[in-house]
């Protein structure tokens, strides 16, 4: 769904020049909680932090650690706030800066984050460490021509490990030069044959083929005793796709189960609470409220939504717009999302939610200056066309946010048939997110749910969002583009139809596939598994029987 960076790209560790430096300091409170926090102990580590700074409140070693336990569980106002203080103590303290620079963008302040590490830079202009750090920060933003370029820096420098080739791999991909993303991946496999991720990710590039060999080799790196919890994940992905290439179904169907079993037990997810979530959102945004908040929001027409689930073909749809002049693909933007969070108050996962209904308590003005505030913060990612594209999938359930906020923005809904959509997501590994698609049960109530939202946004905004089949795209897509192009408020042009000549970055799944003219072979591919795919057909319930209809 979003850009991709692998884990342990920093190919001089951060960790490892922490224990140096902690070793030089002396403090052996520091040293075990270092040593924990390799181990993934954060909660044996927090403590021996705060003994430190108990005893010595401006120990910035410790402020530091502390920071990244809180970047590591999620605490990141509180992470920011202590690495500023220790950068206050002590400006040189690159460890500190890094780690800085590294919340900073994962809070979404890109601008200030480059700035921190242009400051790193110009200390340490050959650090392997900075430089990854700026490339995986410009690859947040779409900025993947620099970050190639760096993380090419740092093979040149002689500091390779299979992290860096994965990232330059994602980034490869994303622009479109599939042989060198392929060149990367291998290079990231041989240095380690049960690196999960490298196979997975030759996988997803879903025009590559694996041999019979390269099968065999999963199977024996899969039947390892050793093997990595992580590693046989991705590797279990990786042969459901290899051997469903090669028309062996039944296998197959066994190891994308596998897969999705483990990954199901790692994340939290309830299909009661999501269904129960959006009966929340519809009963709150009925006719009359959105009715009376007709002088509420930003004026600005240029936001181009695209909503629905994963795998329904809204990459297509964003490559179709983003080959208009006048239109520019960004990536699946976080905002909204992050807007409804806070609005929903929660500081930690057990609070009750405030939203929707929190909502109410905002002045039309208020709602006008949320709209101002997703057009600032989205304008890191444009290039200055009129219009630009958010295709975040999860934003179905913000329409009704979106319409407060955003009243002249359009609203898309990519929709693909029930069984191709649902069992195309039960096959993706997802980088982060998608919880609901780890089990047949869970996406396929999650369908429902979706469909069910969709026709109450229908109701009670008629003509709003645009309802976009994904199967009539494909058998007409002249027809279909122009009726696009009309609800937009945008003239035909034939670039639209050669979108697979716009050679932009696309940085979901489907990135190689949109590169090439429409085919239509993938419409039916889920048929292949038909006689196992009975628990889907009962999640679905009438959402395919209505499909049918």
């Amino acid at each position: 769904m979003t850009d991709r960076i692998s884990k342990g790209s920093e190919p001089t560790s951060i960790r490892e020049a922490e224990q140096d430096a902690l070793h030089a300091a002396g403090c052996p409170e520091l040293i075990d909680a270092a040593q924990h926090m390799l181990a993934g102990a954060f909660g044996k580590a927090e403590p021996l932090c705060r003994l430190v700074l108990a005893r010595n409140p401006l120990d910035v070693n410790a402020m530091r650690l502390l920071a990244e336990i809180g970047l590591e569980v999620g605490r990141l106002e509180d992470a920011e706030a202590l690495l500023e203080r220790a950068l206050e103590l002590a400006p040189d303290f690159h460890l500190a800066r890094a780690s800085y620079a590294n919340v900073l963008a994962r809070r979404g302040k890109f601008g200030s984050a480059l700035d921190e590490l242009d400051t790193l830079l110009k200390a340490q202009p050959d650090h392997p460490g900075h430089l990854v750090l700026r490339a995986n920060t410009l690859v947040r933003i779409g900025d993947h021509d620099e970050a190639i370029g760096l993380y090419r820096r740092v093979l040149d420098l002689g500091a390779a490990t299979p992290g860096v080739y994965m990232s330059l791999g994602h980034s490869l991909k994303t622009v479109g030069d599939q042989e060198g993303a392929i060149e990367a991946y291998n290079a990231a496999r041989s240095a380690r044959d049960d690196l999960g991720d490298a196979w997975w990710s030759l996988a997803n590039l879903k025009t590559f083929r694996f041999s019979g060999e390269d099968v065999d080799i999963m199977l024996e790196v899969a039947a390892r005793e050793d093997i990595a919890r992580d590693d046989y994940l991705h590797i279990a992905f990786a042969l459901g796709k290899a051997l469903e290439d090669l028309g062996r179904y039944e296998e197959s169907l066994t190891w994308y189960r596998r897969g999705n079993a483990i990954r199901r037990r790692l994340v939290t997810y309830s299909a009661a609470e999501n269904t129960a979530e959006m009966q929340r959102i519809a009963d709150y945004f009925c006719a009359r409220r959105i009715e009376d908040r007709t002088a509420a929001g930003h004026p600005d027409p240029a936001p181009i939504f695209i909503v629905g689930l994963p795998r329904a073909g809204s990459t297509l749809l964003e490559q179709i717009l983003a080959s208009h002049s006048m239109v520019e693909g960004t990536q699946e933007l976080a905002d909204i999302i992050s807007i409804a969070r806070r609005i929903a108050g929660k500081k930690r996962t057990t609070d009750p939610s405030r939203y929707p209904e929190a909502l109410s308590e905002l002045s039309d003005n208020d709602l006008t200056a949320l709209g101002e505030e997703y057009i600032e913060r989205t304008r890191i990612y444009r290039q200055g066309a009129p219009h630009f594209i958010d295709k975040m999938p999860n934003n179905f359930a913000h329409v009704g946010l979106i319409r407060l906020i955003l009243p002249r923005a359009r609203i898309i809904d990519a929709r693909r048939h029930p069984m191709a959509c649902c069992f195309s997501g039960y096959k993706q590994l997802f980088a982060k997110g998608q919880n609901f698609t780890y089990s047949l049960n869970d996406i396929g109530r999650y369908y429902a749910d979706y469909v069910t939202l969709m026709r109450h946004w229908h109701r009670v905004m008629p003509g709003h969002v645009l309802h976009v089949q994904y199967e009539d795209v494909v058998q007409d897509t002249e027809s279909q583009v122009r009726r696009i192009l009309d609800y937009c408020g945008l003239p035909f042009e034939e670039s639209c139809l050669r979108f697979f000549e716009n050679r932009r970055a696309v940085r979901t799944a489907s990135s190689e596939q949109v590169r090439q003219p429409i085919f239509t072979s993938g419409i039916d591919q889920w048929e292949h598994f038909s006689p196992w795919l009975d628990p889907l057909r009962t999640a679905l319930g009438n959402s395919l029987n209505e499909y049918k209809a």
